[in-house]
């Protein structure tokens, strides 16, 4: 007997009941970018659609994420040069803006979860990720501005705490460093499986944070490695993570099931900026249907096993559910 496999294919009402990956507005986590100021809103060029806020205008716009049933929010702070330095002093700074923001946004809004970035990068004059002495990038030193930089954060009303150095122990040293001060409700989610990608050009155009010297490739893995994100999931989870994370995300959908299928812990995956902007070209010109390709590629990664998904698509994507 020939087999028909099409006769669940036949109907949308059908093919809605057999549909093995669903997305929802409650998977997403949205990022966005922080500027100061007041009643600022400027479009990053290189990812249409997607802006700075100062945070008044921010607050508006999370409200309005919200009433689409996002409730997660991953803010990155947009430092001038003028603030920045070696050590990234301003990151822990009590008077600094972006510890002010996540206060306000906290108080406003708190039933949101905020998560908040551990790195150099945004702060440092040199624009890594790590502390620079002679052209090598200082992993243990490191640690310490971290460290700093998590409690200050944790202080501030931080709900998830995103290490995305890639920095040996670092998840170990800040589950240290914030269980020591009292913040053991506060949840790491751990960039396991960050690569050197391609990929982030307009983030770094968006916080004006790329390198001033040399690459990011001796912190960050390799693409063409797999096994090694076992090792650094194995040491993340030993460390103490709560969310393991892979970034970017369509290119490494591989070693999201590798993740899912070898750990407990929630995957996270992180549709990134290059990831975004190229649905965006190639649907401004013409050339694919950009909706159409945004769910396609947001399931897939879904379909690959990310419990949680952090994307620029996340409130287009809520509007369109709506």
């Amino acid at each position: 007997m020939l087999k028909r496999p099409r006769r669940n294919r036949k109907s949308q009402a059908i093919r809605n009941m057999v549909e093995e990956t669903r997305l929802s507005v409650k998977d997403f986590i949205f990022p966005m970018f922080l500027i100061e100021g007041i009643n600022q809103k400027v479009e990053v060029s290189s990812m249409p659609g997607i802006y700075r806020y100062s945070l008044d205008l921010m607050l508006k716009e999370i409200e309005i994420c919200m009433e689409l049933g996002i409730m997660a929010f991953d803010i990155f702070p947009a430092y001038p040069e003028s603030k920045k330095d070696r050590f990234a002093t301003e990151s822990h700074n009590p008077e600094t803006f972006y510890l002010k923001a996540i206060h306000k946004i906290k108080t406003t809004f708190p039933e949101a979860c905020v998560m908040t970035d551990v790195a150099m990068d945004p702060y440092s004059s040199d624009g890594h990720d790590g502390l620079v002495e002679k052209g090598k990038i200082l992993n243990d030193e490191t640690l310490e501005i971290l460290g700093r930089m998590s409690l200050a954060q944790a202080r501030a009303g931080a709900d998830i705490l995103g290490p995305s150095d890639m920095m040996d122990g670092r998840v170990g040293y800040i589950r240290k460093v914030l269980d020591e001060n009292g913040f053991t409700d506060v949840s790491i989610m751990s960039y396991t499986a960050k690569y050197a990608s391609a990929f982030y050009g307009p983030f770094r155009d968006a916080l004006d944070s790329a390198p001033k010297m040399g690459d990011k490739k001796t912190y960050q893995m390799d693409f063409a490695n797999h096994s090694e994100a076992l090792i650094e999931a194995q040491l993340d989870t030993e460390e103490g993570a709560d969310f393991l994370m892979v970034k970017p995300a369509l290119a490494y959908l591989d070693i999201i099931k590798l993740l899912k299928d070898n750990s407990n812990l929630p995957i996270a995956a992180y549709n990134v900026s290059g990831e975004y902007s190229m649905v965006k070209a190639a649907a401004e010109r013409g050339w694919i249907d950009g909706e159409k390709a945004m769910l396609e590629s947001l399931t897939s990664i879904k379909r690959a096993g990310a419990n949680v998904i952090l994307s620029y698509f996340a409130k287009e994507f809520a509007m369109m559910e709506k």
